[in-house]
């Protein structure tokens, strides 16, 4: 039995917000004494699937390796990608009678992108880039996000502080889910980084991470470090160009960053990744 989503908030209805590789739990806070009677359903646009029936998930679709059945029978996800934002419902039905009251998410997925300039074929300080974020939503509104939910897409540097005031960045409007940042690169922007976070109410949710680094030697391989701690990084995107007529290589690295949330947080830990890059 599926319930189709209405494409309303309501009051109970959970809005989760997700970069690319993470993994992420839905709770099913009306389960019952054990899972058996437990069914997920995820709708987005038109299509309507049953991922989880009877407290067993379902193989004949194409995701089914990243999901599971929680032993609180909550849903979890791997590897989040684009492909995963959507809506979410978690039912019990005993003798094909629905029990109790739905629990309903939302989930956001945060994309971003680095796109130079069309007219330029090098990458190097001097050069103009623009910086993209893109918040994938279903079943609400972007404007129902902003106004009701206190929704916003901001950037800022690596100390926190909000670029929408500062005259260096071209920002474009707030209250939208398309954010772009577009600047000039100078020598000092070596190391630095610029943010796209998501935020509700004020708390950051998500955010995008992007760092240009210039390295003054063409041939050697990039390295990456992912960092895993109480501040969790995810590699999306490794863009490199190699400028043949200079002896400058510009690296820019998109990470996707959230909080990871534990209680028993450890201390950060640097995982070395060489990545060859085509």
């Amino acid at each position: 039995m599926l319930e189709e989503n209405s494409g309303t908030t309501g009051v109970d209805d959970t809005h989760k917000f997700c970069s690319s590789g993470e993994n992420v739990r839905l709770p099913c806070n009306n389960a019952l004494s054990d899972c058996t009677s437990t069914t997920w359903i995820y709708s987005r646009r038109s299509e309507t699937v049953e991922l989880i029936a009877g407290g067993e998930k379902k193989n004949d679709i194409e995701r089914h390796e990243r999901l599971s059945l929680g032993p609180d029978c909550s849903l979890n996800i791997k590897k989040i990608t684009k492909e995963d934002y959507g809506f979410y419902i978690c039912n019990q039905y005993v003798n094909e009678q629905l029990q109790g009251t739905d629990a309903r998410f939302y989930l956001h997925f945060l994309h971003g992108q680095f796109f130079p300039s069309s007219t330029q074929s090098k990458i190097r300080p001097g050069s103009s880039v623009t910086l993209f974020c893109h918040l994938y939503i279903d079943g609400v509104s972007c404007d129902t996000l902003v106004r009701a939910d206190g929704v916003q897409l901001i950037w800022v540097n690596q100390a926190g502080a909000n670029l929408q005031a500062d005259s260096r960045y071209q920002i474009s409007p707030p209250g939208q889910c398309i954010s772009t940042l577009t600047t000039t690169l100078l020598d000092e922007d070596h190391n630095r980084e610029w943010r796209c976070q998501v935020t509700q109410r004020n708390e950051v949710k998500t955010s995008a991470a992007y760092i240009v680094r210039y390295s003054a030697d063409s041939t050697s391989e990039p390295v990456v470090f992912m960092t895993a701690g109480p501040l969790f990084r995810v590699i999306v995107i490794i863009f490199e160009i190699a400028v043949f007529a200079a002896p400058t290589v510009i690296l820019l690295q998109i990470i996707c960053s959230r909080r990871a949330g534990r209680k028993n947080s450890h201390h950060p830990k640097e995982i070395e990744m060489s990545t060859v890059l085509q």
